[in-house]
């Protein structure tokens, strides 16, 4: 399977995921729900990596990758509270959008942070992407 299959799957299972926990966080502390959910995708996590691992897979980290790994681990958690209880107090199909202006924003970070290329396209989509979620979110 190629990027693009992978990243059609990842949507499919980011749109589950918003449906299933806006019907879980009913009712619940949207942080003690959070930390179910992450527990689960931990222990998720580390029986796909063992299961699925190459031979020397579980090698040396070096310091600046553990670096980028804890703190992409701790934006991802902020990023999960800040999403169920906004699932919580909102819409499921008016939160969702607003949580994927991370798109837009991963496009200006990526160009800024990582060297990449802004494209007409890039910008247009980004575009788009916003004016879609703002559109949805005045409804």
């Amino acid at each position: 399977m190629n990027w693009l299959t992978w990243s059609l799957l990842s949507a499919l299972f980011a749109a589950l995921t918003a449906i299933l926990a806006k019907l879980g966080v009913q009712g619940v502390d949207s942080n003690l729900a959070t930390a179910v959910r992450t527990s689960v995708v931990v222990i998720f996590a580390w029986l796909v990596a063992y299961l699925t691992r190459q031979p020397g897979s579980f090698q040396h980290f070096s310091h600046k990758t553990w670096w980028f790994l804890f703190a992409s681990g701790l934006a991802t958690g902020l990023s999960w509270l800040c999403y169920f209880k906004a699932l919580q107090m909102g819409e499921a199909s008016k939160v969702a959008p607003i949580d994927k202006l991370s798109v837009a924003l991963v496009i200006i970070f990526a160009v800024i942070f990582l060297g990449e290329r802004l494209t007409w396209f890039k910008g247009l989509g980004g575009l788009l992407i916003v004016a879609g979620a703002i559109t949805i979110a005045l409804e």
